[in-house]
């Protein structure tokens, strides 16, 4: 009964794995995909204009 005992923490560690990256692709895309591609856009041309006006500077 010991290899019961040493191998259920790893099955149960995989088993949450798989079911954080099944969960991780499946909320990629769909509606707020749009949304977080424009804050992500938004976020990095503002990045952008802080570098430009430090380098003009």
């Amino acid at each position: 009964m010991d290899y019961v005992s040493a191998l259920v923490p790893p099955v149960v560690m995989a088993v949450f794995f798989v079911g954080l990256i099944v969960t991780i692709v499946k909320t990629q895309g769909g509606a707020n995909k749009a949304k977080e591609d424009a804050a992500v856009d938004s976020a990095m041309a503002r990045a952008e204009a802080v570098r430009q006006a430090r380098r003009d500077t």
